[in-house]
């Protein structure tokens, strides 16, 4: 059977065709040439972090990952899929809500002071490529804060608005996710421009593409690819259910706000603060906290002063500093606001859960903490 790609031909939302790995290549050049600056993963520092890419050779052909409570290892692969890999310390959160944003600066010149604000964006807009559903659900779960709150933060509204997302049906989970769970993977959900699914069958891989609006079907267009087979369809379904069959890792979801609100005393949080370190990893590598500060700086003369934002923690003793002290000083009040928040109150200010099931928060806390047994735990003695 001849499946060579053929011309380039017109998709529309809903469309499926298949692309080999030269077309992966032409995609990436095809958002490239639309004035997007691409990002996906990358092998960098130990790790599959999201970096610029420029090609499939900047993709992590052949690497995979090992996950575990506090642990986190490379490992190659015995194949050369470019998204065989589970979520790494980065999230693309990062690249809308940046760790720090400089949000205004003032100069004075004599009696002159002359304020100027940067481009809320401050960078060419993004393609993001190797989005997984956990991940996707995180950007809608972020756009819900910065956007749909009642109040619109300019500098996510002017990152997100343009941003070009190719998504990718996961297929190899970590031990640590539980995005069953919570509804959010491994396929990937509503929010897409195009969704891959890398297909392993013995050479190299190919992909099936899912077109999820006339965006991605504009790039689309420009690109080399064939009409799906029968099989692309049946191969494509059996990766993301090997992919949901492999998860291990499973925490109820229902009932978790009266849960935790009755649960304000228990001695669970005791034990969790005899381990925790207070470090903040787990909000740092989080997908949806969105926690922030703002620092003035001057310059010793006095002639330039910067307010920034940069990420926050409420894992920090200072974060809720007033003037007679702080108001969680210990380690078992913050672990249990932070918890109490994302599963709990968080549906309360958002009308969604802030976890999306990724595990970050398992395989990067160095003390091994593991959520989802924390509120097995608190079940277990319900």
């Amino acid at each position: 059977m001849d499946t060579a790609p053929a011309a380039p031909v017109a998709r529309k939302p809903g469309d499926r065709c298949a692309l080999d790995v030269a077309g992966l290549d032409a995609l990436i050049g095809a958002l490239a040439a639309a004035g997007y600056q691409v990002i996906g993963p990358v092998v960098a520092d130990g790790a599959i972090i999201y970096g610029e890419v420029r090609g499939v050779a900047d993709l992590p052909a052949g690497w995979g990952d090992l996950q575990e409570p506090a642990s986190y290892r490379l490992r190659r692969r015995d194949d050369d899929a470019r998204f065989g890999y589970a979520v790494g310390p980065h999230s693309w959160k990062r690249y809308l809500f940046p760790p720090r944003t400089l949000l205004w600066r003032a100069e004075r010149s004599g009696e002159e002071v002359v304020v100027d604000e940067p481009d809320p964006a401050g960078a060419p807009p993004y393609a993001f490529l190797g989005v997984r559903g956990c991940e996707l659900a995180a950007i809608r779960i972020q756009d819900r804060v910065f956007l749909g709150s009642g109040t619109v933060d300019p500098v996510y509204a002017a990152r997100r608005e343009p941003a070009f997302i190719v998504a990718v049906h996961c297929s190899t989970p970590a031990a640590t996710c539980f995005c069953t769970s919570m509804g959010t993977g491994p396929a990937a959900g509503e929010g897409f421009d195009l969704a891959l699914t890398e297909i392993l069958d013995g050479g190299e891989p190919h992909y099936l593409v899912d077109v999820g609006t006339e965006r991605g079907a504009a790039v689309l267009a420009g690109v080399p690819q064939r009409e799906a087979l029968d099989a692309d369809h049946r191969q494509a379904a059996a990766v993301v259910e090997a992919a949901a069959a492999a998860i291990e890792r499973h925490m109820v979801p229902e009932g978790l706000s009266e849960l935790l609100a009755a649960k304000r005393d228990h001695a669970r949080w005791d034990d969790v603060a005899n381990r925790c370190l207070a470090c903040g990893n787990c909000t740092m590598v989080c997908p949806t906290c969105f926690c922030s500060t703002v620092e003035d700086t001057s310059s010793l003369d006095g002639s330039t002063t910067e307010r920034w934002r940069r990420w926050d923690t409420c894992y920090a003793l200072e974060f809720t500093h007033l003037p007679d002290g702080s108001v969680r000083t210990s380690t078992r009040s913050r672990y249990r606001q932070w918890l109490t928040h994302k599963l709990g109150t968080w549906i309360d200010q958002f009308g969604t859960s802030g976890c999306v099931g990724c595990g970050r928060c398992i395989s990067w806390c160095p003390a091994g903490i593991d959520l989802t047994e924390e509120i097995r735990a608190l079940r277990e003695e319900s």
